[in-house]
């Protein structure tokens, strides 16, 4: 079976609702058995205290590990931005019955299926004004990889929604060959999220102000990555 013979064999719909579901019931299992550490928690204890809505961000590779802070998140409510890609379909089937279903869209453009993006932009900031945690992945879903784009502070400029950051690690892992590198935690292991933020950006901040907190936001996220891993012990 050739390589596009097999991508079209996953992506068809039967066949993702049963890899979904075997996934999603690993995973499930998995981080139930870790041992989780959650680093700078009164930073997102807060964010989930306050009756306004905030943006969870983490990196693309770390979504598999990202369902573990249900148990911080407790209550609030929550969803995750998901590629409107064939992809972006599996990722949502896995996550959702783990308490993160998806609004679908995203900022990339193309000639595959529609994208949604504006939709989903406009979905994602009236969940926001509800007071729900709003998860996304600034890199996803095609990278570039652990790069901060300008779409998660426009978000939180229009939303006027705070920004938490979460560093997330496990070991044992595999890690996956994909573009992000996408890490699979094994059974029994050892877990870490690091939490940073608030971050905020003003409702009236020049071209240069969004850059700058571009940049910013970039380099404490992968800060918060570093010592996930390093407390884990990573590799």
């Amino acid at each position: 079976m050739s390589q596009a013979t097999a991508k079209k064999f996953v992506r068809t719909p039967w066949v993702q609702s049963v890899l979904a579901w075997l996934v999603s019931a690993y995973l499930g299992f998995t981080l139930a058995t870790m041992r989780w550490r959650f680093e700078n928690r009164e930073v997102v204890d807060a964010a989930v205290a306050a009756r306004e809505g905030f943006i969870a961000c983490f990196w693309h590779g770390r979504i598999a590990l990202a369902v573990a802070c249900n148990r911080v998140l407790k209550k609030k409510p929550r969803r995750v931005l998901i590629s409107n890609s064939p992809d972006g379909e599996l990722i949502a089937k896995i996550v959702a019955p783990l308490g993160f279903p998806a609004i679908r869209g995203s900022s990339t453009q193309d000639n595959r299926a529609p994208r949604r993006s504006v939709a989903a932009f406009r979905d994602a900031l009236r969940f926001l004004e509800s007071g729900g945690a709003m998860a996304i992945t600034p890199d996803g879903p095609r990278g570039p990889n652990e790069r901060m784009p300008e779409g998660p502070v426009v978000m939180a400029r229009m939303g006027g929604a705070p920004v938490v950051i979460f560093g997330l690690a496990a070991e044992p892992t595999l890690k996956l060959k994909t573009w992000d590198s996408t890490r699979i935690p094994l059974p029994f292991g050892r877990g870490c999220v690091v939490f940073d933020g608030p971050l905020s950006i003003s409702r009236d901040a020049s071209a240069d102000g969004m850059k700058a907190a571009q940049v910013e936001w970039e380099a404490r996220l992968n800060a918060a990555q570093a010592r996930a891993e390093a407390l884990v012990g990573a590799t």
